[in-house]
């Protein structure tokens, strides 16, 4: 029963991650439910990830053929910031990472709420051309990537409000560049966790064969059915996961 419920989590957060970020809402609650302590559950959510994170990110290739600077741009900073979160999150610790972990919830939930908002007043706030707000995005996607390496519940949101930081308007070649990235933070924290021996194999390997399948998923129902209706499901399953997470502790 329990590995259905993983590969359901999984399934549906590789779909939820392929259009806008936010599937480690469901899939770290999933393995904490089970027994897994939260540290553990945070790495072995984040192996099982990766696959579909790059499922995710080829479903959108075709959108990709002229985001070459912005791959570098984002490329760099990412590889940097996973392994510095990863390797943080390992020293703080089970317990201190489990009373951090509610509030984590709430505010990657409250930044997936606020992302448009966020975007809008960065685009009035720096100049147009995205050359010139090349280093700023590198800045911010440095610190997104190392919370990403900690534990990367929401990272996609503040992705795509760099991308917007950048002047990029089509959604599906944001999410393209957002699920590239992705694959680097989450590729290289999963090898931080491998190398720490954090990782719960059994449980990583069959949610990331439903990862797969989520993400391919995701990727084509996202051109038909819109970012805002996933935006409303996330929202809402991040804020009880987190009320119900506070209540249990």
């Amino acid at each position: 029963m329990y590995l259905a419920l993983l590969c359901l989590a999984a399934f549906l957060a590789g779909a939820i991650n392929s259009v806008a970020g936010g599937g480690t809402l469901l899939t770290f609650p999933a393995l904490l439910a089970i027994g897994v302590p939260p540290i553990a559950a945070n790495a072995t959510s984040t192996v099982a990830l990766v696959p579909g994170s790059f499922a995710g990110f080829w479903g959108f290739r075709d959108e990709l053929r002229d985001s070459r600077r912005e791959l570098i741009w984002f490329a760099v900073p990412s590889l940097i910031g996973g392994v510095i979160g990863a390797l943080f999150v390992d020293r703080v610790g089970d317990r201190t990472f489990a009373r951090l972990v509610p509030w984590l919830i709430f505010s990657a939930t409250a930044l997936f709420a606020v992302q448009p908002l966020v975007k809008a007043w960065l685009a009035r706030a720096v100049p147009h051309d995205p050359r010139s707000r090349a280093p700023f995005a590198m800045a911010f996607q440095l610190a997104v990537a190392i919370y990403g390496g900690f534990f990367g519940a929401g990272m996609g949101i503040l992705m795509l409000a760099a991308l917007g930081f950048l002047g990029l308007t089509n959604i599906h070649r944001m999410n393209g560049v957002k699920n590239f990235a992705a694959v680097c933070i989450n590729g290289v924290a999963a090898i931080t966790f491998i190398v720490l021996g954090r990782v719960r194999w059994p449980l990583a390997l069959t949610m990331a064969a439903a990862s797969v399948m989520g993400g391919v998923l995701g990727a084509r129902i996202a051109k038909r059915i819109g970012e805002a209706n996933v935006r409303r499901v996330v929202i809402g399953i991040g804020v009880a996961i987190g009320v119900a997470m506070l209540v249990r502790r």
